[in-house]
């Protein structure tokens, strides 16, 4: 029962919902708040420019906020990156060492190259006698 449990946490669709929640709720004020304190104010002084949030156009009397595009983009990015960084290459890493080789159950006739089961007698395509395999 507990195996049973345990497989179904461990299975992708629940990791990629649980990373969703992360990234939709958990980080958001950490990250909202390192874009808005530390990034921004670092590729601002490396573009002259000290805040996103200002930048805007105006066309026809409209006025266009992409600075907040911009930010936002840049938190998408820096949460994706987290979470990419914190939870999914653990997981990757961890799914790769638990997984077990594939166990080989064919082989190849000696006479012809066809493959054949491994505990075969003889060669289904050329009928050669063949030694079994333990």
């Amino acid at each position: 029962m507990l195996k049973g449990f345990r497989d179904f946490i461990l299975r992708g669709n629940v990791i990629d919902l649980a990373i969703g929640v992360v990234i939709g709720l958990a980080f958001n004020a950490v990250v909202s708040a390192l874009v808005k304190d530390i990034l921004t104010p670092l590729i601002a002084a490396i573009a002259g420019k000290p805040n996103f949030a200002a930048l805007t156009f105006t066309i026809n009397n409209s006025q266009f906020d992409y600075g907040d595009v911009l930010n936002a983009a840049i938190s998408f990015l820096a949460v994706a990156a987290a979470v990419y960084f914190v939870v999914v290459a653990p997981m990757n890493a961890l799914a790769a060492r638990r997984a077990k080789p594939a166990e080989i159950t064919t082989r190849e006739c000696p006479q012809c190259l066809s493959t054949i089961p491994k505990a075969a007698h003889r060669c289904s395509f050329c009928t050669q006698l063949i030694d079994p395999v333990s």
